[in-house]
């Protein structure tokens, strides 16, 4: 395997856009053009990451952004894998790249659903699980993430504290993204009191639906060599691993096998273990899933990441900063965008391009991006060179 490297990425601002997921995609891919220092023109191939084309009646989005940016001979798919759609799109390029097809590709995620009303969206939603066992009998994601945060405490005795507690700090760290969904300050006791959703999560345990876009591009030691760039962050590691897509199949609902293979597959090509890592930006669509989260990746013994975040080990200055870009509770959702976005802020924190939010001597990140309820999963871990 070729060794790769992550040379630009950019993001549009999350939150309701009056632009099209097209548009969007558009400029998030010219602002990582210009930052990486290339031009469209080496770009040889592209993904593009998008969950809901038919939210829009556009599906297909791969030929119409390359045609933007003046390459409609590049050769693009969309990807679509749910919440993980950005992830899996990053995977693939990686692979193509890594394995010599091509030199220079660009990863695109973007979605735009804010022109939705609740229920479509939230159906749209559900369609990323097994809608025929789960959503069309009315459980949607809200209340599976539900079921997982009651298996939790029931298993390791988590509280609704301890959830909320989750939000408090992600909130505080979008504080200082100007491009968050929710730039808002909040306490416990407003997420204790804000109205249920599905019990015990909460309307603050759960993160928004968001317009907005990401692009990232990598490139191939051998054209970075050719072209003189300099090589600022490689790729040390790749996971990707699948999971059961029903959640009532599931053995132990406190925990995402898919998480546990991938992260285990990145680190283990990476290798390094979790220690090693100086942040990681994870999959928070809900409180409880960035608790499930940590401790699936081995950052924290099972039941002990809730413990962690109330004591203040996951905020930017404590022992091991967990999303510092706001995540998902705070920065937004755009589904299709996430992953990427996850890189975005890597990008940003290992070229020390964090303002307030940045990690001291940032060196290894890593990203966690799940679709659905665990059913996909990417984990990629990035060092600064």
């Amino acid at each position: 395997m070729n060794k790769v490297f992550l040379i630009g990425a950019a993001g549009t601002a999350y939150g309701k856009s009056n632009l099209t997921a097209r548009d969007l995609s558009m400029l998030a891919s010219k602002h990582a053009i210009e930052n990486a220092g290339i031009k469209p023109q080496d770009i040889q191939a592209s993904f593009v990451a998008n969950a809901f084309g038919m939210a829009e009646k556009q599906g297909h989005l791969g030929p119409l952004l390359m045609s933007s940016l003046g390459i409609p001979h590049a050769p693009s798919s969309t990807i679509e894998a749910a919440c993980c759609s950005g992830g899996s799109a990053f995977r693939e390029a990686y692979v193509n790249v890594a394995s010599g097809f091509y030199d220079v590709m660009l990863i695109t995620g973007t979605e735009k659903v804010s022109h939705l009303d609740t229920l479509t969206a939230t159906t749209y939603f559900a369609y990323g699980g097994d809608y025929l066992f789960e959503g069309c009998s009315g459980a949607s994601f809200p209340g599976l993430y539900a079921a997982m945060a009651r298996a939790h405490m029931h298993e390791y005795g988590t509280t609704e504290e301890e959830l909320a507690a989750v939000a408090v700090k992600n909130h505080n760290n979008g504080m200082f993204n100007e491009k968050a969904h929710l730039q808002k300050k909040i306490t416990v006791d407003d997420v204790l009191k804000s109205p249920v959703v599905a019990d015990p999560l909460k309307l603050f345990d759960a993160c928004p639906f968001s317009d907005g876009a990401a692009a990232a591009i990598i490139a191939s030691e051998e054209f970075m060599n050719r072209n003189g760039l300099e090589k600022k962050i490689s790729i040390k590691g790749s996971g990707r691993s699948g999971g059961s897509g029903s959640l009532h199949t599931r053995e132990d609902m406190s925990s995402l096998e898919s998480t546990i293979r991938a992260s285990r597959e990145a680190l283990g090509q990476a290798g390094i273990s979790v220690k090693d890592l100086d942040f990681a930006e994870v999959h928070d669509c809900f409180t409880i899933a960035e608790i499930i989260a940590m401790e699936d990746l081995g950052i924290f013994e099972k039941g002990q990441a809730s413990k962690a975040v109330v004591e203040g080990r996951t905020a930017i200055n404590g022992e091991i900063p967990i999303n510092p870009s706001g995540g998902l509770k705070s920065k937004g959702h755009p589904v299709g965008a996430t992953g990427v976005g996850q890189i975005v802020e890597v990008f940003d924190q290992l070229t020390g391009n964090s303002g307030k939010r940045q990690v001291n001597d940032a060196r290894i990140g890593l990203t966690h991006n799940v679709g659905a309820t665990g059913g996909s999963c990417a984990v990629h871990i990035f060092e600064r060179e």
